[in-house]
């Protein structure tokens, strides 16, 4: 299979998305920080430049997140090349991959968990991020931005005008939603 590689802009001025042609992984996993790459072959690879601050993957691509005073101009023929050649070479993404989990909990927070996963979680993606539930307590759900998400300036407006209005309007027990620091 001959691989693609093309980059998407995302709204974190930080990190730009690495879109192949071939599944990555089922889901979505994040390495924030060079030490938690260490059961993943190909963001461990990623890391090796010093340029890199940050790695998610999701489905079919690969968001890095760049220090502030390095150049994308400079980057991603550097980081396009390297995608295709990991990806071609099959470089492993994630060595133990985590089992699909099914929602838990009471009726009003599986109802919660599902509108994220089929509603919020599709468009954080194709922004290069993911969204994870973390709870739901005395009408406040908190949730956990990563990947392109984690940092980025427009994060705020996306979870109150986006999310929060959303899961208000399908879930009247919602009062706000607020995102955990990572």
């Amino acid at each position: 299979m001959n691989i693609n590689v093309y980059t998407e802009s995302t709204p974190n001025p930080a990190t730009m998305k690495f879109i192949v042609n071939k599944l990555l992984i089922n889901g979505s996993v994040d390495f924030a920080t060079k030490e938690a790459a260490e059961k993943s072959p190909f963001a461990k690879e990623l890391f090796k430049f010093s340029f890199v601050n940050g790695v998610f993957f999701a489905s079919n691509f690969v968001t890095v997140t760049k220090f502030e005073n390095d150049s994308w101009d400079d980057l991603m023929p550097i980081l396009k090349e390297f995608v295709k050649g990991a990806v071609e070479s099959e470089l492993v993404v994630q060595v133990e991959e985590t089992p699909e989990v099914d929602f838990e909990g009471t009726d009003i927070e599986i109802k919660i968990q599902q509108i994220l996963n089929d509603y919020v979680r599709p468009a954080v993606e194709q922004d290069g991020g993911a969204i994870t539930y973390k709870a739901f307590d005395g009408g406040v759900v908190t949730v956990e931005l990563r990947g392109s998400c984690s940092g980025c300036p427009s994060s705020t407006v996306t979870l109150k005008a986006g999310i929060e209005n959303l899961l208000k309007r399908m879930v009247p027990e919602v009062t706000e939603v607020v995102s955990e620091a990572l």
